[in-house]
């Protein structure tokens, strides 16, 4: 970073950490994220300003013969990260076994790097960031989409004494492409049913959330008093 800056500088340094901040945001207003583009676009700009401040106070001296105070003018950037990081932990949120907003927590931590590049001067570096920063939530967002994941859920019957047996059931979800991963099995003798439960697993790239086609004809089994899905 030079010592001395003009506006001139200032200027091209604060109208691309806007660009970046306002690209990276519309990325995610486009998907309906939280973080918007509103707030990409202050966090980045935050970061430039903090590193352009940061600029402005290196021709001023560390240690005066008169103070005891030492200026380390690299700590405003520091302390801009650290910051970002509390606002990327609130945003991450986690609902059993979904963790939902790190890749919000990540975008927040990216453009704060992005303002951090584009407000020390290094524009290179910072153009290059966020060309790739761009292909990556743009262009791997499909790819993403269309990897084979594996997926889970748990499948609970009650049935009476002319439903399906264990064997049956495991039968049709092994056929059907699934991996049993447990199996409880609850007997009420009285009312002559059983509830079985199973956890299974199976790896597809489909995310429509939807349940399999084999519940349908399941449920149809002479004997099935309730079947429940739950991914």
């Amino acid at each position: 970073m030079p010592v001395t800056l003009g506006w001139r500088e200032i200027a091209s340094r604060l109208a691309l950490a806007v660009l970046a901040g306002a690209l990276v945001g519309a990325n995610r207003g486009e998907h309906g994220r939280p973080a918007g583009l509103r707030t990409t676009l202050l966090v980045c700009l935050a970061a430039a300003v903090a590193m352009i401040q940061a600029n402005l106070l290196l021709g001023t001296a560390g240690k005066p013969p008169t103070s005891f105070v030492v200026l380390d003018v690299m700590r405003l950037p520091l302390g801009i990260l650290s910051g970002v990081g509390f606002i990327g932990a609130g945003a991450i949120l986690r609902r059993d076994s979904l963790v939902l907003g790190v890749t919000t927590a990540a975008t927040l931590w990216f453009v704060t790097v992005l303002g951090l590049c584009f407000g020390g001067g290094q524009l290179g570096l910072g153009v290059a960031a966020l060309t790739l920063g761009l292909v990556v939530l743009w262009g791997l967002k499909w790819a993403e989409r269309h990897l084979p994941r594996e997926h889970r859920a748990t499948l609970t019957l009650l049935a009476g004494a002319e439903g399906p047996t264990e064997e049956e059931i495991r039968a049709g979800l092994l056929a059907a492409g699934f991996r049993v991963a447990s199996w409880a099995v609850t007997y009420e003798a009285s009312a002559r049913r059983r509830e079985s439960r199973c956890e299974v697993r199976w790896r597809d790239s489909g995310v429509d959330g939807r349940p399999p086609a084999f519940l349908s004809r399941l449920v149809e089994h002479p004997g099935v008093i309730e079947l429940r899905w739950r991914p």
